[in-house]
This record gives structure tokens, C-alpha cells and sequence, in this order.
């Protein structure tokens, strides 16, 4: 069974578009810095609600398996319905969560709030990627695909520095009271500007592949968080990747069927592009590298090196600066003379941050992390610019949010793969040395570098693999 496509919308003006693109994009760094910002203030909330670490955890495992499970829907959600009524309803589902998260009395019902508050932040981000993709002229896109980076790259950079400063003056729950005027008020921005002619079709959906691609990408997502503590239950960990590589292959071929009659969920078609795939296999790499780099220093800083939650968030803090201001700038590089000028020089930086990491020790300053820090961010910026501008470009109109879907699936799971083998490498290494009689500082650092190292030899594979992406479009 065929099926047409409507065309895309025409453009709006100017000032228009302006308030579309904001809205959405202010809705998405909200919702990113959410995603992160529990990082620094779980300690306080362990200890406020009398749980233990491991169950702390489930508090970013519950996101991102919700994230996990959602995102991949949303290429046919984008289509099904009108951009007003989901971002609508994103917003609507993040509000309720942060009040109820703000309100929680309790473990598991702060865990509720938080997956609904991914319920919201899974429709967002594919959905800014699509309709920049729809409305924004090829000129000028990867302008607007570097703003749209800082929200991606800038909002993990400085959650710890805002939920830092937060825990340090008030307590944990401040932080969901802040969010909720805040995304009350894009909520309504959002309601006036975002009035776009939109070209749905009415497919019905294919519950198979819905509950096979929630089995895939949760257990994978569930699989590789639990890695970490894989010793403690190899069963559960062996049994989560296998059925979710099974159920991953079964979707596969399932979309690939259904995508002949017109009725598939998720479109694979944008795979058949090497740019496109390539950028893919980066932006896995880019995020793993940099969640899992967010999610060491704390660590080493704050136990290694006796450093306070507040220097350590003020310290990350230069390093989202550096993207917010790079990201504009070399999107206005990539528009005027393409990807390979701008990821090759953020594929280079990347790798140099991972490197220098290797050479801190306890006893280095502060600034000097800081210094790293802000090498590595400039060049998580330019690859998120370049990436998401090369990716997407090579995807026909109709296929948009499908390519949105797969773009933002790919950056939920290499930051779940990249954030589980930084602490598991360094939890692994440090506890060796531990047992052979190192101090703990010494151990800690030592564990830090062996993840670094891991960190610097695949980054600087991506350097290899920057220049072979290109902005050749793919074929209707």
C-alpha cells in the first residue's frame, strides 16, 4: 500500500520563525539540564529520603529508560500530530512531573516524577530538530543547528553547576520549584508562536512494533546501565542484552517490512546514507565521551582532590560558556563551506581534551581542569553543530522525524554505553589498587586515567572517521 506525502509547510517570516525555533528550543535546554542536573544533588537526596546509592541511581536509569523506550515512537508521533499539540503536551507532562517531583514524599514517587518528566523531554528534542529541519532554509541551517547544540551540549555541561549551586544554598527540591515557572512560561511562548500549517497523515500504529522497540531499546538502555554492577547480577545483565538484541532485530526486519506498505513506526531509510550513519556512529561517541567525562569529575574532585560541589559546578561552568558562544559561530562556518571544516578541528579538540585529562593529578589546580574542560566542550561543540547539521540534511522532508528520532535515540544511547564505561572502568581500577595497598586519592586518580584512556583512543578514532562525512544529499 502506497502512501503520500503532503509537502512540507512553507516557511513562516522571519520573526515568526524566530518564535517557533525559541520556544521549542528554550522547552529542549530546559528539559536537557533536567536530565543532569540530579547529578550533584543525589548525595542530599539519598540521604533526605533513606536510600542507598544503588536505588538512587534508578532516578537517571528511569529517565533514560523512559527516554529510551519513547524516543524511537516519536518519528511516527511527529507525524500523527500537529507540532502545537505535541509540544503542548511535552511541556504539560514535564510541569506535572516537576510538581509532583517538587512535592515528593517519598522515593518512589520522586521516581514517577522523573519519568514523566521524560515523557515530556522524549517528544521535545526530536521535535526542535524536525521542525528546523521543515521551516529553516538550507542556507541558514546550520546557523540554527548551532544554537540548537548549546541546548543538546551545554545543558549536561552546566546542570551540575546549577543543581551545585542550588543544594549548596537551599535544598534539593528548590531545584524542581525554579523549573516550574520557568517552563510555565515557555509553555505559553510556546502556545502563541508555534502556529505552523502541518502536513499529518493518519496512520494507525503498529502496537508490534511499538512493544518491540520498547523491549529493544529499554532492555539495551537497562543492560548497559547495569553493567557497572553486572558481578552482582550477571543473570539479570546477560538476559537484558540478549532479549533486547533479539527484540532489536525483530523491529528491524518488522520496519523494514512494513515500510513498503507505508505503516512503519520508525523509517531506517536515512541509514542507506553513509554521512548519515557516520554521524550517527559520532554522535554516539561525542555524547558517551562527554556524559561520561561530566560524570567522573565530580567524582575525583570532590573525593579525590577534597574539592567542594560549589567549586566543582562553578568550574564546569567556563566550559558551557565556551559551547554556547562556538556552537553559533561555526555553524555560520558550516553553512558557508560545509562539515569538514568544523567536525574535523571538534573531532581534534575532543580527542586533546581526553588526552590532558590523563595528565591531572590531586594536586592540580582547579583552572587547570577548568582549561581541559573548556578544549573538550569547544569541541563537543563544533561536532554537535557539524553533526546535526550533516545528519539531517541528508534526509528527504518526509522522512524528517523519523531521522530526528533515530539522531536523538543514538545520543540517549551512547550516553548510556559512555557514562557506564567511564565508571566502570574506573570503579574496576581504582578498587584494584585499593586492594594492593594505594592510598585512596592515588587509586581514585589512577581509575580516572584508565577511563581516560579509553576515552582519548576512541575519540581520536572519531578523528579518522570526521572527514569521510559529507553533505551529499540522499536520494527520494
Amino acid at each position: 500500500m502506497s502512501t503520500t506525502h503532503a509537502a512540507p509547510p512553507a516557511p513562516p517570516a522571519t520573526t515568526k520563525l524566530t518564535g517557533i525555533i525559541g520556544s521549542l528550543a528554550l522547552a529542549a535546554f530546559l528539559m536537557i539540564l533536567n536530565e543532569t542536573v540530579l547529578s550533584v544533588a543525589l548525595p542530599a537526596i539519598m540521604e533526605d529520603l533513606q536510600v542507598s546509592a544503588a536505588a538512587g541511581q534508578w532516578l537517571t536509569t528511569g529517565f533514560l529508560l523512559t527516554m529510551s523506550v519513547l524516543i524511537p515512537l516519536t518519528g511516527y508521533l511527529i507525524q500523527r500530530f500537529r507540532t502545537r499539540t505535541l509540544f503542548a503536551f511535552a511541556l504539560l507532562s514535564f510541569i506535572i512531573g516537576t510538581l509532583i517531583a517538587f512535592l515528593a514524599p517519598s522515593f518512589a514517587v520522586l521516581l514517577i516524577a522523573r519519568i514523566i518528566q521524560a515523557v515530556g523531554t522524549a517528544i521535545i528534542m526530536p521535535l526542535l530538530m524536525t521542525t528546523t529541519l521543515q521551516l529553516v532554509p538550507r542556507e541558514r541551517r546550520g546557523t540554527v543547528m548551532g544554537l540548537n547544540s548549546i541546548v543538546i551540549s551545554v545543558g549536561p555541561a552546566v546542570g551540575p553547576t546549577v543543581s551545585g549551586a542550588i543544594v549548596n544554598a537551599f535544598s534539593w527540591n528548590a531545584i524542581f520549584l525554579i523549573m516550574l515557572p520557568l517552563a510555565a512560561v515557555i509553555l505559553v511562548a510556546g502556545l502563541i508562536f508555534i502556529r505552523v500549517p502541518d502536513a499529518t497523515r493518519r496512520t494507525p500504529v503498529d502496537i508490534a512494533s511499538v512493544i518491540l522497540s520498547a523491549l529493544a531499546f529499554g532492555l539495551l538502555v537497562y543492560g548497559i546501565s547495569s553493567l557497572e554492577h553486572a558481578v552482582d547480577n550477571l543473570t539479570m545483565t546477560i538476559a537484558s542484552f540478549l532479549i533486547g538484541l533479539v527484540a532489536l532485530g525483530l523491529f528491524i526486519r518488522r520496519q523494514l517490512r512494513l515500510t513498503r506498505e507505508g505503516r512503519e513506526l520508525l523509517n531506517l531509510s536515512p541509514f542507506t546514507n553513509r554521512s548519515f550513519t557516520l554521524s550517527v556512529l559520532l554522535i554516539m561517541i561525542g555524547m558517551g565521551t562527554l556524559l561520561g567525562t561530566l560524570m567522573m569529575l565530580p567524582i575525583i574532585l570532590e573525593s579525590g582532590a577534597g574539592h567542594s560541589t560549589l567549586a566543582i559546578g562553578l568550574m564546569l561552568l567556563p566550559g558551557g560558556l565556551a559551547q554556547a558562544i562556538s556552537a553559533p559561530i561555526f555553524g555560520r562556518v558550516f553553512d558557508r563551506h560545509g562539515p569538514r571544516p568544523v567536525l574535523i578541528p571538534g573531532a581534534i579538540l575532543l580527542a586533546a581534551g581526553q588526552w590532558l585529562y590523563l595528565t591531572v593529578n590531586a594536586e592540580t589546580p582547579l583552572w587547570t581542569f577548568g582549561a581541559i574542560h573548556v578544549v573538550f566542550s569547544i569541541g563537543m561543540a563544533l561536532l554537535m553543530t557539524g553533526l546535526m547539521s550533516s545528519a539531517l540534511s541528508t534526509v528527504p522532508p518526509q522522512h524528517y522525524g523519523h531521522g530526528s528520532a533515530i539522531f536523538t535515540t543514538a545520543q540517549q544511547l551512547g550516553g548510556a554505553i559512555g557514562t557506564t564505561m567511564f565508571v566502570t572502568i574506573f570503579s574496576m581500577l581504582s578498587a584494584r589498587q585499593l586492594t594492593a595497598g594505594e592510598q585512596a586519592t592515588a587509586a581514585l586518580f589512577d581509575g580516572a586515567h584508565s577511563a581516560f584512556i579509553v576515552g582519548a583512543i576512541i575519540t581520536t578514532a572519531a578523528i579518522a572517521i570526521a572527514p569521510l562525512i559529507t553533505l551529499k544529499r540522499q536520494s527520494r
